[in-house]
């Protein structure tokens, strides 16, 4: 484990106001003590409803390749997803990084998707959660299509709490693949500032596919208050997902429940 607690960690409070002014910390190297502010002018997002499944990814989801799990290993995804890619050197998350953001998950304010083959974690993705916002950090595959799969989970997810802006960074044609759109700063931040404006109490919402009379209403992260918000209520949103696949009567999987509510929004 990189992520110590001797490394100067960077304020969690300093951490999430930067998120909600649509800023993110990055590194030089793995070891660098110091972090850059960065501000895309181009910012790519995911549409939670423009959601791409393939028919090959369906498929995975269909058969329960992997075993998914939120919130399980934080620390082992973080610490993958640093470790440089195939032709790179360095990586730009850094141990001051890994350490700010496994006190944020301790904190309840960043979140990890795990994709296991058996007892190995072979796929996932990690990121920041708060208002109706989730910022996806960075992912990792060991396994064909792990780091998809944790991505179809993570919309599901994300909508059945009740958010509404997923936000990725930097587009990459894995990105563009699943459905992600480049769009300006300014567009970005006025997303942002609607996913963060103040409503009182909101529910999340049965995920699509789920039959009426089913009993499957308001989930797990109901009636929270705007003060956590939906980004925050992914591991409730995750957990509500496996109760409306089996209030939804269906003799499958929760792999086939989420690749039929996706492929009929899509």
């Amino acid at each position: 484990m990189h992520a110590k607690s001797t490394v100067n960690i960077i304020p969690p409070d300093l951490l999430l106001r930067a998120y909600a002014t649509g800023i993110f910390p990055m590194s030089d190297s793995r070891d660098d003590p110091e972090v850059f502010w960065v501000e895309p002018r181009m910012r790519a997002i995911l549409p939670l409803e423009g959601f791409h499944l393939s028919h090959s990814l369906a498929k995975t989801l269909r058969r329960d390749r992997f075993r998914v799990t939120c919130n399980a290993a934080f620390t082992q995804v973080i610490d993958a997803c640093a470790r440089p890619r195939p032709g790179a050197d360095e990586s730009w998350i850094s141990d001051r990084i890994m350490a700010s953001y496994c006190e944020l998950n301790r904190l309840g304010h960043a979140h990890s998707v795990e994709c296991w083959d058996a007892d190995r974690l072979v796929g996932g993705l990690y990121g920041v959660g708060f208002a109706r916002v989730f910022c996806g950090e960075s992912m990792f595959s060991l396994a064909t299509d792990s780091s998809k799969v944790a991505l179809a989970w993570l919309v599901a997810a994300l909508r059945r709490s009740g958010a509404e802006v997923l936000d990725c960074q930097f587009m990459t044609p894995h990105l563009m693949s699943m459905g992600a759109v480049e769009i300006s700063q300014v567009q970005y931040l006025a997303l942002l500032r609607e996913a963060q404006r103040p409503s009182g109490l909101f529910s999340g919402r049965p995920i699509s596919g789920v039959a009426e009379g089913t009993g499957v209403g308001v989930g797990a992260g109901a009636g929270r208050d705007d003060a956590a918000g939906a980004g925050d209520a992914l591991p409730a949103g995750f957990a509500a997902l496996l109760d409306d696949a089996a209030a939804a009567g269906l003799s499958s999987s929760p792999g086939n429940f989420i690749a039929q509510s996706l492929t009929q929004t899509s």
